[in-house]
Formats: C-alpha cells, structure tokens, sequence
C-alpha cells in the first residue's frame, strides 16, 4: 500500500471564485476528497464504518496558500498520513503545479466519531490502525484558538446545501460563510495566505449560528461562532485568517 497518494485534478469555473482563482474552501475540498480516498485504502470507506457505526471527522484544518491556483490548471495532489497523536490522525496534502511548484499544503487533524453518541473515539479504541510518518515538508500540527468577541456580528443558518452524508455541515462550508462575510471588491484585491479554523462541535440541520468576527489592518481576520438561543453557550468553531493584496 503506498504511504504516499497521489492524485491530478483540473481547476474548474466549480473551484474558481469570481476572479478566477481557487476558492480556499475548494481546496479544502480537493484535500478532503484525496484524503478520504487514501484513508479508504488504508483502513475502511465510509459504508464499512458506518457499519461499525463510526465516522471521520476533521476537528482543525491549517491551510496555506504559496501561489494561488487559477481556473484550468491542473494540479498534482499528494497526501500522506502523519504520525498518529492521543487523540487524532493528522494528515498531510500538498498541491503542486505541473512544473513542481508548491502551491499549497495543508494539515488537518481528523478525528474517529461515533455516529450514534456523537462522541470521540480514541485511536486504538475503533479497530483502525493507521500507521503514519512525518517527512518534515508539513507545516506545523494547527493549534487551538482563544476564544474571543469581536466588534462585528451576523447570524447563518445551516441549510441542505451546507450538509455532507454525516448529516453535519461539511467542513469546507465554514470557510465559505467565513469569506462571504467580506464583500466583493476586498477579494478582488486580497488573497487568502493562511488560515485555521477549529471545529469544537459539529453543527446539525436548521441550527443557526451568531458570527463574531473582525479584519483587522494589514488583513488578519479573526472569528468565533456560537449556537444561538441556547442556554449554555455554546463554542462550535473558530478560526484565524491571513489575508495579502494581489500583486497585479
């Protein structure tokens, strides 16, 4: 079984925001998609974990982007297993141009859930057994984020379209609700360089969710989210994001 999967994918109008480059939140998906194929050949797809009534989820994504991928390029996708932690799997994806150019890498911690408590499952408790290495091209493992209240407020409810077969919001779509809360003419001139987002709690069908958030000068963006009309507040995902200007 190869430690190291490799897979191309073409950049299309579907990954591409309004100026023709990547969407980070596509390349968050492109990340997931490659993961989920080289975790399934690894250890067991979805349909065999759902048999054992578990799941894979991701609790924290780092992302950076080098030089951002513009529609029609086709990029080579690697990804590999690090070494497994306490509680969680780390993985590994880097996206090259043909012409060997990194372009972006990501980390993620992902997580074994089980699907009728909702619940972590440590490593060695689920049968799964992935054996991973660090080749030291990784970025660093993201971190946890201070919780924090901010001068900006808005309110997202999570629809159909934000869900994933989970029957939670798929990971990518906090990074959509993340940007849509920057108008046009701020993507036209900026980029996304690094981001990361902690996910503390899964967010289910019709609940909504009180965005706190703030841009600061020279583009570092800053947000918390929590559940609304809830007795207890409730943390369900924070992140950390770096924004630059595009050089013309």
């Amino acid at each position: 079984m190869k430690e190291i999967y490799e897979k191309e994918y073409v950049l299309t109008d579907m990954h591409s925001n309004a100026f023709g480059r990547a969407k980070p939140a596509a390349l968050l998906a492109l990340a997931q998609d490659i993961a989920g194929e080289h975790a399934t050949l690894l250890s067991d797809s979805w349909e065999g974990l759902q048999k054992k009534h578990l799941f894979w989820a991701v609790s924290r994504h780092r992302l950076e982007i080098f030089c951002p991928p513009r529609t029609g390029e086709t990029l080579l996708l690697r990804t590999w297993p690090m070494v497994t932690t306490r509680v969680a799997y780390p993985r590994a994806v880097e996206g090259y141009r043909k012409d060997g150019t990194l372009l972006f890498r990501v980390v993620s911690l992902w997580i074994l859930m089980d699907t009728e408590s909702r619940s972590l499952v440590l490593p060695g408790k689920g049968g799964l057994t992935i054996n991973g290495c660090n080749r030291g091209t990784e970025g660093p493992l993201p971190i946890s984020l201070s919780p924090g209240h901010y001068e900006n407020q808005a309110v997202r409810t999570v629809v159909y379209s934000d869900l994933d077969r989970n029957q939670h919001m798929n990971n990518t779509r906090y990074l959509d609700w993340i940007e849509d809360l920057m108008p046009l003419a701020f993507h036209r001139d900026h980029y996304l360089t690094s981001c990361m987002i902690c996910y503390h709690q899964e967010l289910l069908p019709d609940q909504a969710l009180s965005l706190s958030w703030q841009l600061r000068e020279g583009g570092l963006f800053s947000l918390d989210g929590h559940l609304t009309n809830s007795a207890v507040e409730k943390r369900i995902f924070s992140a950390q994001i770096q924004y630059a200007p595009v050089v013309l």
